[in-house]
């Protein structure tokens, strides 16, 4: 279904009753990376699958500032308000793990539990985050200028994804095939409106919260594992996770270990949930 705020139609998809489980997935994706973990999860829980602000099926607004992430995340609460949800249990991988924990921070008082998959609260430092501006708004160019089928070729490149080539072939070719049916102006907006470089950083926040967090890493996704072990000094109710034999999107190249840990982690908190 179309769930329309300030200004922008989103799309959303609701399985099962329940406690509600929001599911936010990464730059580039859409709702439909979640299929494999939403039958277990939807015997227990209301999971509300949404594509964020310039992906899939929701709107690509021409205003760059309309991707802000902050702006994104009040889009959220208002989409939470529409469909009469007062609290929710947050998860969100990568990008969409920057946009739950930005979720998280601002509307403390809807959240639950927070679930964050390889993902970040941002870059330290004003010059970290200016460099980062600047391969942004470089990659940004160029997917509007090359288009979507060049940018799917790189992107599924980069270090980041190889363990994915470990992946049965339709099953890479659905994460493609997915990519591919993005717009490309709300792939390079994303970038400059919500990238790790656009968004605050969250470092000194992440002491405030209190609700109970997991974060789950890939053992080959080095990068998100020593990002997810300084999170944890720092998180007080915090329980971290890797798993093995994955890499950056563990919910797809896992997926059975990915929704038993997620499950066993709600079940544990099931009485704040």
């Amino acid at each position: 279904m179309k769930i329309h705020v300030n200004g922008v139609d989103y799309y959303v998809e609701i399985y099962g009753n329940g406690a509600p489980l929001v599911l936010l997935h990464g730059f580039s994706g859409d709702s439909s990376t979640w299929t494999e973990i939403i039958d277990p999860l939807k015997v227990d829980y209301k999971v509300i699958c949404l594509d964020i602000i310039g992906h899939g099926k929701t709107e690509s607004p021409k205003e760059v500032e309309r991707y802000n992430i902050q702006a994104v995340a009040e889009d959220i609460k208002n989409i939470l308000d529409k469909l009469g949800i007062d609290k929710t249990v947050m998860l969100g991988y990568s990008m969409g793990g920057r946009l739950a924990l930005t979720f998280a921070l601002l509307f403390p008082d809807r959240v639950s539990a927070l679930i964050l998959e390889s993902a970040s609260p941002g870059l330290e430092t004003e010059n970290e985050r200016e460099n980062r501006k600047i391969s942004d708004e470089k990659l940004a160019k160029r997917i509007v200028n090359e288009g979507i089928e060049k940018f799917v070729d790189y992107w599924e490149s980069i270090p980041l994804f190889q363990s994915q080539l470990r992946l049965l072939h339709e099953k890479r070719e659905k994460i493609r095939n997915a990519r591919l049916n993005n717009n490309p102006l709300g792939l390079a907006n994303s970038l400059l409106g919500m990238g790790t470089g656009a968004q605050p950083s969250w470092w000194s926040s992440l002491s405030t919260i209190k609700i109970p967090v997991l974060m789950i890493t890939g053992e080959w996704d080095t990068k998100f594992c020593r990002i997810a072990e300084q999170m944890s000094h720092s998180i007080k109710n915090c329980y971290w996770e890797t798993i093995l034999e994955a890499g950056h999107a563990i919910h797809v190249e896992q997926p059975e270990k990915f929704g038993k840990i997620v499950s066993e982690f709600l079940m544990k908190n099931k009485g704040g949930l």
